[in-house]
C-alpha cells in the first residue's frame, strides 16, 4: 500500500507501541462474551475442585481466600488496562476530530474556489448573451 493510499487508521495503527497494542488486545478480549464464559467456567472449576473433588487435599478450601486474592489482583489489573485503553481512545478521537476539521477546511476552500469559477462563468455567459443580443439587434 503506497503512502498516499494509506488510511489515517492504518498509519495510526503502525505508530502504536507494543504496550499500546497489548492494551488494545487485552481490552478487546476482556470485553467479550468469550472471556465472561471462560471466567465463569474457571470460577466453577475452582469451586468444584476445592469443595468436592479434592476436598481432602484442597489448596484453597471454602471461603476461597486464594481465589479472592487472584480476583482482587485481576480487578486491579483490568482497571489499569481499561484506563490505558480509554486514554488511547480519547487520543484517537481527538486526532480524528482534528483530521475531520482539516478535511472540512480544505473542502470549504475548494467549494469557495469552485463557486468563484462558477460566478466567473456566469458573468462570461451574461456578457456573451449581451453581445449576442446586440449582434442580433444590429443584424
Amino acid at each position: 500500500m503506497s503512502e498516499q493510499q494509506k488510511t489515517w487508521h492504518a498509519a495510526h495503527k503502525e505508530s502504536l507501541s507494543r504496550g499500546e497494542r497489548a492494551a488494545d488486545v487485552m481490552r478487546n478480549s476482556m470485553g467479550s462474551w468469550r472471556f465472561v464464559g471462560g471466567f465463569i467456567a474457571f470460577m466453577l472449576l475452582w469451586a468444584a475442585l476445592n469443595s468436592w473433588i479434592l476436598a481432602a487435599r484442597a489448596w484453597d478450601p471454602y471461603p476461597y481466600i486464594l481465589l479472592n486474592l487472584f480476583l482482587s489482583m485481576l480487578a486491579g489489573l483490568q482497571g489499569a488496562i481499561l484506563l490505558i485503553a480509554a486514554k488511547r481512545q480519547d487520543a484517537i478521537a481527538a486526532a480524528m476530530a482534528q483530521h475531520d476539521y482539516d478535511t472540512n477546511v480544505k473542502a470549504k476552500e475548494e467549494i469557495e474556489r469552485l463557486t468563484a469559477i462558477n460566478t466567473e462563468q456566469l458573468e462570461i455567459l451574461r456578457e456573451l448573451q449581451s453581445l449576442a443580443a446586440s449582434q442580433a439587434a444590429l443584424g
